[in-house]
This record gives structure tokens, sequence and C-alpha cells, in this order.
């Protein structure tokens, strides 16, 4: 083993990818270093481990999961798969492209379950404070056992910071907000649409968690869906029941007043106005401070902290590519912890790093964010032994998935592609997507087609 500790906060597809790093150098016959990580939850899986509660936890910690019933993928399963461990590897058999969330846990857990993973996570463990001693050029993180109720703490060389960044909720504020009578939530808390059934929905945002909100409730069962959006409409073309309107402007009662000088009441206010990077264990010198984008400023090459190069972020950035691009960024830290990266001096990394935001800067198309994306994993990739996969070819199924979604945001998920890890063709699900009410592994799975009497509860689309 070797003489330094590692110490990863977080256990979601992040931290599993750093635990996954080193142990595909282990497996090799090279020598690790000591690695402890830590999770808040009591199972692995950041936000893909789904619990009903909301608020705060059964120990009174923030909830971390935003995950909710009848979430379904809302991009190709190929564009996310492992180079090292494929979706046929893992089912045997193909599936369609778009599965729902259990299924994909189940995918995640297969590959770490296939290491000890489990023997380097405690659980039920919070970060409370960090602080970096100049002197030794070592953190010491200060923790709480949950379960226990006891405070500890750890010395660390390097510290890898995994805990995501779509759990604390962005909450503005609308004149007449805190008069409304009825339901009122952010995205965060959303569990399921079945509560909107026979309800008015205005949804405030017009990103992704809008958008499959929003379908997510029309298909359910809701009267109508309008979203609410800032700057710019998401402008699918939706079906008759849901409507984009211009910013809202204030609440009176029930009624939601628009830019636009329209008016209408509403049964719920589901608020899907993004996320803060909030680490709130670590001390202002330590932090990172971004917004949702592609390209976090102060991070050399997206993963390495400017102001000290021995503090690591993964998967901070705006998400195309996901479970692959943080397994890229997990393989380079890895090197760099071993030493077979060797870092420029800081003043070469802020060129680096200033380069890759201007460059961000200058994209305008879905398709610019895409080819971004994949220029950015090809250098990680390019700098470490992670499996090579055809990148291009994953890029250009995003741009059919955008394409898909133009065209018809009801039945995009109905489509099929090929992966590009095993050459699968991916099978369509046995019942459309619009059909298709249980989310469940075992439904999933089941081959019969979803009955008659079930159709007769779905809307026509």
């Amino acid at each position: 083993m070797l003489n330094f500790k590692v110490g990863i906060i977080g256990a979601g597809p992040s931290g599993l990818a750093m635990l996954r790093a080193f142990e595909s150098e282990q497996k090799k016959g090279n020598p690790i270093p000591e690695i402890k990580c830590y999770e808040k939850q009591d199972n692995w899986g950041g936000m893909w481990n789904y619990t009903w509660r909301t608020g705060v936890g059964k120990y009174g910690e923030p909830i971390h999961g935003s995950m909710y019933k009848y979430l379904w993928s809302n991009g190709p399963k190929e564009c996310l798969e492992f180079a090292d461990y494929t979706f046929m590897e893992h089912f045997k058999t193909p599936i369609s492209s778009y599965p729902p969330r259990e299924v994909l846990f189940d995918y995640i857990q297969g590959r770490i379950k296939q290491s000890n993973a489990r023997e380097f996570i405690s659980f039920n463990t919070v970060a409370r404070w960090v602080d970096f001693n100049e002197e030794t050029q070592q953190f010491r993180v200060v923790f709480d056992d949950l379960v226990k109720n006891e405070t500890f703490e750890e010395i660390f060389d390097y510290l890898v910071i995994g805990t995501g960044h779509f759990s604390t909720p962005n909450m503005p504020y609308f004149k007449g907000i805190d008069d409304f009578p009825n339901a009122v939530m952010h995205a965060h808390d959303f569990r399921g649409a079945d509560q909107f059934i026979d309800k008015d929905v205005l949804l405030i945002g017009s990103s992704y968690s809008a958008e499959d909100i929003g379908v997510q409730c029309f298909k359910h069962g809701s009267k109508s869906v309008t979203i609410a959006y800032r700057t710019n409409p998401i402008g699918a073309k939706w079906p008759e029941g849901i409507q984009e309107k211009p910013s809202v402007t204030h609440f009176e009662g029930t009624r939601a007043f628009f830019k636009d000088g329209s008016s209408k009441d509403f049964d719920a206010i589901v608020l899907c106005t993004g996320y803060q990077h909030k680490f709130p264990f670590l001390p202002d010198n330590l932090r990172l401070k971004t917004k949702n984008c592609l390209y976090p400023d102060n991070l050399y090459k997206g993963v390495i902290f400017n102001d000290n190069d021995k503090l690591i972020f993964l998967g901070m950035q705006d998400q195309y590519y996901t479970f692959n691009m943080f397994d890229a960024q997990a393989w380079f830290a890895r090197d760099y912890m071993l030493g077979r990266i060797k870092l420029p001096s800081k003043q070469v990394r802020s060129q680096d790093i200033a380069k890759w935001v201007d460059a961000e800067a200058a994209t305008q198309t879905g398709d610019d964010h895409v080819d971004f994306q994949t220029a950015y994993i090809k250098e990680l990739m390019e700098l470490t032994d992670y499996p090579s996969f055809d990148l291009d070819k994953v890029a250009d199924m995003f741009k059919v998935w955008m394409q898909d979604k133009e065209n018809n945001i009801l039945n995009y998920r109905d489509k099929v592609f090929t992966s590009v890890m095993s050459n699968t063709i991916a099978e369509e699900h046995h019942t459309p997507w619009m059909k298709e009410l249980d989310d469940s592994l075992e439904r999933y799975l089941d081959e019969v087609e979803v009955d008659e009497l079930e159709l007769s509860k779905v809307k026509n689309y």
C-alpha cells in the first residue's frame, strides 16, 4: 500500500467511480493508497438511491436525493454506459434505450457489487467540516456518525468531493406566493405525479426537470400543465394540455399572473428552478463557487481545485455525459494522485482553465454543448488507461436524441440506439412509454404487454 491517504466524500456515481478507478489499478497488481469513503445516506447510489422522504431524513439531515417515482432516463442509456461494464453484460439480454430509475440503479449497483467497494465506505456518516494544514499539507475532516451520534475526525493527504450538485434547491420568491393556499414545492421534493391527477399544475422553470415533470404530470392525468419560463421557452411541440408562458409576475390567491398579461388559477406549484453548488462542510478558501455550467472556473481539467491541488471535485459539470464522464474524471484523478500526471504551474493551469471557460462561452446550440463536453472527455481519456470507446458516435446519439425530443416530446423514449461498447441494438420496450405507468424493475423486465384494463386508464395521446 502506498504511503498516503485519500478521503472521498459521497458514494454516488462520482464517488463510486473514484473507488472503481483505484480498484482497477489494484487488479493489475499495483499498490494503491489507503482509501476511505463517507456517505451521508444508508446506501450508495447518490441521486439514484430513491427515498420517499422529503425535507430531512431519519437522522435530521437534509435529504440528498431529488429522485422521484416514474422517472425514466431522459437520455439514451447508450450515452451513459460504462466502458468497462455494459448493459448487455449486466442484464444478459438487450433492453430498451430509456430505462426507468430502478433499472438504472440496478445497473449502477451491478458494477460496484463486482468489487469490494463496500469495505471502503462508511454509510450514515456526514462531513461537518474540513480544514487544511499548510505545514503538513493534509486535510482534517470532521465527521458525524449519524447512527452512533458521535463526532470523529480523519486526516487525509488528498480529498475527493463527490457530493454532486442536485440536492440544494434554488428557491426564488414571487410576490404573493406566500399566500398561495395550495401545494408549493421544489422539484427536489417532487416524488411523483399521482397527487396531481385532475389538477391544474404550474411549473416554474424551463430546464430538464420542468420538461420531465411536466410530461409526467400530463401522462399521469393532470388536468393541465403550465410551464413558466424566465428567459427562453423549452419550445417543444407540446400536446393539448401543456402550455408555456413567460415569467410569473405575481400571485393573488390561487391565481398566477404572467408577463404576457394572462393569468390562471392553479392547484399546485412546482419550482423547477435548479440547484446550488453547496458545500457547507468546506471553508471559503476551499469551496468551489460556480453556477451550473459545462466547465466550472477554478477547476483544472474540470477536476483539480486550482487554489489547492490536493482537493479534487468530481461530477461538478452540467451534464450531457454522466456515468462515463465521472469515470474519465476519476481515472484522471487517480493517475494524478499516483504521480503519473504531473501538474504544470498554477499560472499555466489558470490559462488552460480560461481556454475551456472561453470555449464554453462561445457555444450557442445544444450540438455545440455536446461537442464541447465530448472534446473535454476525449482529453481526459487520452491521459489515462480508461477503456477507449467511440465518443464521436456517442455525440451523434446525443444529437439524434435532441432532434427526437424536438419532433415528439411524448414518444422520443420509444426510440432505440446501438451500444458503442457492445454493439448491442436496444429492444423496444414492451409498452409504449406514454402507456407505461409502472416503472418497477420487475415490470420493465416483464415480456407481457400491458393489459387492456390498464390501458383504459391512460389518456390517449
